[in-house]
């Protein structure tokens, strides 16, 4: 992902007030191992990488607006999830954090 588009993720996410203080790095380190994984499928799968990046944006935006509507927050994470299913096989931990994001954001009710 890119490095602006990451830190202007990251800021968001400081000012929300959706996420508790105490759980902003556990969602920053998830981002991060996320970035790791989109840049390294990027490498062969450009394209489906551009998706999951895009749908990581709108999943974070519509996770830190100040009234968050559920169905948005819905259509956005299922919209990752899907970006990435294909890849269950070969790159299995970048499906793995997805699913860790998603359960992350449902935990706190988002």
């Amino acid at each position: 992902m890119l490095k602006h588009t990451l830190e202007q993720i990251k800021d968001k996410i400081k000012r929300s007030p959706n996420i508790p203080e105490e759980k902003k790095d556990e969602y920053f380190n998830l981002l991060n191992d996320l970035n790791t994984e989109i840049n390294k499928l990027q490498e062969s799968h450009n394209e489906q990488a551009n998706s999951i990046k895009g749908f990581t944006k709108i999943s974070a935006h519509e996770a830190t607006r100040n009234e968050i509507n559920p169905n948005l927050i819905k259509i956005a994470m299922d919209g990752l999830s899907s970006s990435v299913k294909e890849f269950e096989i070969s790159y299995p931990k970048l499906v793995g954090i997805v699913n860790s994001m998603s359960s992350f954001l449902s935990k706190l009710g988002i």
